[in-house]
């Protein structure tokens, strides 16, 4: 394999040193055409291809736009063909939101939500066709309830019994569903979600009704028990007004301390409670208030008020009066019995008198007026606690310098004045909505901040900063004595040396004058000198020297000034 591998390898490297260069562009060419033509073709076919959302046209702008809002807080892409149906990426995801938009009657009343899988099967006998239709509505409910984010699995048995002659002997259509979880759901405990899958039931089972639809989890719990969850929807209720509350407290607490730190600083505003009470029962309010009749109304162009008011209105009155004329109180029996009168009426029976009443009936009409108002949850009560730390300032000297007391910085501490903490109760006061009547209660307070640590840290760094300025005196202190030891001892070697360069120089001069001179008289006694090797090379590197000073003046100028400096 490798031999064969590398004859082909050779014959291309030949191929390769004969052709042409336009040869080699046009097979370069080529193969990046074909890799680019690869890549396109590969991701065309891997791209997901659409699938209806229903299989009938939405034409309702208004429901078609609900569901595809719905879809898009799902994070599900979505389309609308030019016949108006609704595409999306692919078939899972189309059953998964057909169970979300069931759940939340979402669903318009013209589309059959299950119409994509209507299967056309041939049988033989109408009980298997009607075997296979009860496995296909048990199969798409199943995976409708598994398409969702909360289920990991669902066990769905749906039993429907032969149509009977009589109604009164036909038994009901039931499902039976037992879901598994997923870790971290609250489907087992959420209403909501268990109402949803019953509606999955109801839209899918013709016939169904709640009272015959059981939802159980893996332990046998029923879920759908809704009259038995009245305790468990007080609590959830209860948790939801407890988050109102909450809610509330963040809001107006949030408010009151950024006003109060933009004014003192978050560092000098830090315990800040807030504790609302509020009422969410519901009541009816009827409000029934009579009010005065306006007779005259005031006349804008008047300086004063000329309206009159009346209590009550005279729609009509009727004046009666009553006169009778007759004998006293005679109470006698029934006709032809002897009568029975006490003593006191048997005196009167001989006597007349004269009786007249007279009164005046009205009928007085007022200015009623009747409001029904129902009662939303209101704040009962609200209660505010602020504490605002006063000024700390460091004790300096005439320096400038803060005042340093065993290891410590001297502070003094300046409190709130009255004034300033009345003017901050009114302003939380007006942030919360204060009501005398209503009991609230709002308190600002100056107590001082536990700051010993913070001062602990100052101090310390203080401290430290100082014994770092003072190190770095006397460091510079000693630099610059080391500097000037330097400087002085290399002046005195200098001079040492100077001194030293002149005594041999002086020596080197005498020593050749003297030899000059014991020449010079030899030759004036006539006498042969003879001079040594290295006093003849001596002799003419000197006369070198004066050559070149006489030929090169500047250079020599230049090597003089070079040794000086080296020096």
């Amino acid at each position: 394999m490798n031999e064969w591998l590398n004859k082909v390898l050779a014959r291309i490297k030949e191929l390769w040193a004969k052709w042409s260069l336009v040869q080699r562009i046009i097979l370069i060419s080529i193969i990046v055409v074909a890799i680019i033509a690869l890549i396109v073709i590969t991701r065309v076919s891997a791209s997901p291809s659409a699938v209806p959302l229903f299989n009938t046209s939405i034409t309702d702008e208004t429901v078609r736009d609900k569901i595809l809002y719905r879809l898009s807080e799902e994070n599900v892409e979505a389309s609308v063909t030019a016949d108006g149906k609704i595409m999306v990426q692919s078939e899972s995801t189309a059953r998964r939101m057909r169970s979300v938009l069931v759940r939340e009657d979402l669903v318009p009343t013209n589309v059959d939500p299950w119409e994509l899988f209507d299967v056309e099967r041939w049988t033989i006998t109408d009980f298997e066709r009607n075997v296979n239709l009860r496995r296909s509505i048990t199969n798409v409910v199943t995976q409708h309830i598994e398409a969702l984010d909360d289920v990991d699995k669902a066990n769905v048995v749906i039993t429907m019994p032969e149509r009977q002659l009589f109604e009164a002997d036909q038994n009901p259509v039931t499902a039976s569903v037992i879901i598994y979880q997923k870790p971290g759901s609250d489907i087992l405990t959420n209403r909501k979600k268990v109402e949803g899958i019953q509606k999955l039931l109801l839209k899918a089972v013709e016939g169904l009704s709640d009272d015959n639809i059981t939802i159980s989890d893996s332990e046998g719990n029923i879920l759908n028990d809704f009259e038995g969850m009245a305790e468990f929807d007080r609590l959830s209720i209860a948790e939801k007004q407890q988050k109102t509350i909450q809610k509330q407290e963040t809001y107006y607490r949030a408010q009151v301390l950024n006003a109060l730190q933009a004014t003192f600083g978050a560092d000098r505003v830090r315990d800040l409670n807030v504790k609302v009470e509020m009422d969410f029962s519901k009541k009816t309010v009827e409000d029934r208030k009579i009010t005065p009749i306006e007779m005259r109304p005031d006349n804008p162009d008047t300086p004063y008020d000329e309206s009159e008011y009346v209590e009550s209105v005279t729609v009509s009155s009727e004046t009666v009066t009553k006169r009778w004329t007759g004998t006293g109180y005679n109470p006698e029996g029934p006709a032809g019995v002897e009568g029975q009168n006490p003593p006191v009426y048997s005196d009167m029976s001989s006597l007349y008198g004269t009786t007249e009443e007279s009164g005046v009936k009205k009928n007085q009409d007022y200015n009623v007026t009747v409001t029904n108002s129902e009662k939303n949850p209101s704040i009962d009560r609200i209660t505010v606690s602020v504490n605002i730390d006063g000024t700390w300032q460091k004790k300096k000297d005439e320096d400038g310098n803060p005042i340093v007391t065993n290891g410590r910085i001297e502070r003094e501490y300046t409190p709130i004045s009255e004034i300033v903490l009345e003017d901050v109760t009114k302003q939380v006061q007006d942030a919360v909505g204060y009501n005398r009547l209503r009991g609230d209660s709002v308190s600002v307070v100056n107590i001082p901040f536990d700051r010993q640590e913070q001062f602990d840290k100052e101090d310390a760094l203080y401290l430290k900063q100082l014994q770092t300025r003072q190190t770095l005196f006397w460091s510079a202190i000693a630099l610059v004595a080391i500097l000037l030891l330097f400087v002085i001892f290399r002046f005195i070697s200098r001079e040492r040396e100077r001194r030293r360069r002149l005594r041999e120089e002086e020596e080197l001069r005498r020593h050749q004058m003297e030899r000059e001179r014991a020449l010079f008289e030899a030759e004036q006694a006539g006498m042969e000198v003879t001079m040594s090797a290295e006093e003849r090379s001596r002799l003419e590197l000197q006369e070198n020297a004066i050559t070149m000073a006489k030929e090169h003046p500047e250079d020599v100028a230049l090597l003089i000034r070079t040794w000086l400096m080296e020096e």
